[in-house]
């Protein structure tokens, strides 16, 4: 009989190296098999990891760009700590349930942006601004572009190795960051740490700091500004606060206004709602149709439905997968809250892989009408609320706070209104018009505005 393999420790990433820490947390992936132990470091350690990142200097400017496109390299096509980048997207997708092919575009975006992280950063800068106070324009007085603080925390979901995308500007702009990993899925923080320290990036600029609950809310404390991922109770947690920027739901949208055929644009409305798994924030939750919702729903569905169950590892694997258990938790609380709207071709559903996992399967619902409330209800998996809209009875309040809004219209010219509304809007953070779906982004764009509008700000002063 063959003996399984012993659980891989993850050791947290102190600035003094690897530690390993008497108290762990296990982790396992969707069949419940626990891979890998995850060390917990306890709050003294935490608190001296921040206070010796406070006291770094970062690396000067141009190193900062050049070691930043190193680790991004590293990360995507490199070993790391003796993993290759295969073995990293295997384990990835085991325990978080991602398609295997979602979790590589994902690395792949991460080294993205890291590489052009530098520059994408100093697109948040004012234009009325310098970088240093050496700039000879300081003679005259000007405003220098300056860090509101110097080490950085951040709370990492495992929705998706993309969100780690979010904060790598702040490394950029010379922040230390300490960020703490999913207990779910530390292993793309693990990477993109190590990763760091093998470009050359100091033990000091870069932690990993794998805490309880408990220990987390301290961190953020002892930071001098942090970036939170989660849901509403997370917002609402830190929302009314300037030294925390949350991330929270996206509940992203498509429009389809009248005299646009929909069904030529069912590959981007398709790809909103079930790009990437359908497990991120940019992931449309809802459609409003100026027109027949009904047809769009149905089309929607057949073309979701056509999508097959396969578990993660999978090269055709399209759609999320958990424990079983999870799984049926999941479909029964979105059950609890379906309430009036029609569910198409028997959503929700969940299909059994028979290993102890299952596959969250795509769920259309059809509403009544663009203001019901269930086109709120953002789940982690593939879920769209469909709706009608009436331009002069709905106008833009069903749109608002959304993340991402793809407005499909028969042209710009037939939308000047519209469109010019929905840029204006506060609370609509990404506008896109045409064929170009929820999910699509670019480094140098911004996400839910600039991160150096939140990490930054503008000071006067004149030199000589």
């Amino acid at each position: 009989m063959t003996r399984a393999a012993a659980p891989t420790r993850i050791p947290a990433l102190g600035p003094a190296g690897p530690y390993h820490t008497r108290r762990s947390e296990p982790v396992i992936d969707v069949t419940g098999t626990q891979v890998a132990e995850l060390c917990l470091v306890p709050w003294l350690f935490a608190e001296r990891a921040v206070r010796v990142l406070r006291r770094a200097v970062p690396p000067g400017p141009d190193e900062r760009a050049a070691l930043l496109a190193e680790a991004g390299r590293i990360f995507a096509d490199g070993d790391v700590d003796g993993v290759g980048v295969d073995e990293h997207c295997h384990t990835v997708a085991s325990v978080a349930g991602t398609p295997i092919s979602v979790v590589r575009d994902a690395v792949d975006m991460v080294a993205r942006y890291a590489g052009a992280a530098y520059d994408s950063a100093r697109q948040a800068r004012p234009i009325g601004t310098v970088d240093s106070w050496r700039d000879d324009r300081v003679r005259h007085g000007c405003g220098v572009w300056t860090r509101r603080g110097e080490v950085l925390a951040v709370h990492a979901p495992a929705n998706s190795a993309a969100v780690h995308t979010a904060w790598i500007d702040a490394l950029a702009l010379g922040y230390r960051v300490a960020l703490r990993p999913s207990q779910r899925e530390p292993f793309t923080a693990h990477r993109l740490v190590s990763a760091l320290r093998q470009a050359g990036y100091g033990a000091d600029q870069a932690v990993l700091l794998p805490t309880d609950h408990q220990a987390a809310d301290r961190l953020v404390a002892e930071a001098d500004l942090a970036i939170a991922f989660g849901s509403d109770g997370v917002v609402g947690k830190y929302g009314t606060g300037t030294r925390v920027l949350p991330f929270g739901p996206g509940r992203s949208k498509v429009l389809i206004t009248a005299g646009t055929d929909a069904t030529a644009h069912l590959d981007t409305i398709v790809e909103s709602v079930a790009g990437h798994a359908g497990t991120g924030c940019v992931n449309a939750t809802s459609v409003f149709v100026e027109g027949d919702a009904t047809a769009v729903a149905e089309a929607l569905a057949l073309r979701l439905n056509r999508i097959p169950s396969l578990p993660p590892a999978d090269e055709g694997a399209r759609l999320p997968v958990s424990t079983a258990a999870n799984a049926r938790a999941v479909r029964d609380h979105l059950a609890s809250r379906v309430g009036d709207a029609r569910a198409l071709h028997g959503a929700p559903a969940v299909d059994d892989l028979g290993d102890g996992s299952a596959v969250l399967r795509p769920a259309v619902f059809l509403l009544a009408h663009a203001g019901a409330p269930q086109a709120r209800i953002e789940m982690g998996f593939p879920c769209v609320w469909v709706a009608p809209w009436h331009r002069q009875r709905d106008g833009i309040q069903p749109l608002r706070n959304t993340l991402s809004l793809t407005v499909l219209t028969g042209g710009v010219e037939s939308a000047v209104d519209l469109i010019e509304a929905v840029v204006a809007e506060p609370t609509i953070d990404k506008v896109h018009v045409g064929d170009h779906p929820t999910t699509w982004t670019r480094p140098g764009m911004p996400h839910e505005g600039y991160l150096g509008d939140f990490l930054m700000r503008d000071k006067a002063v004149i030199v000589g």
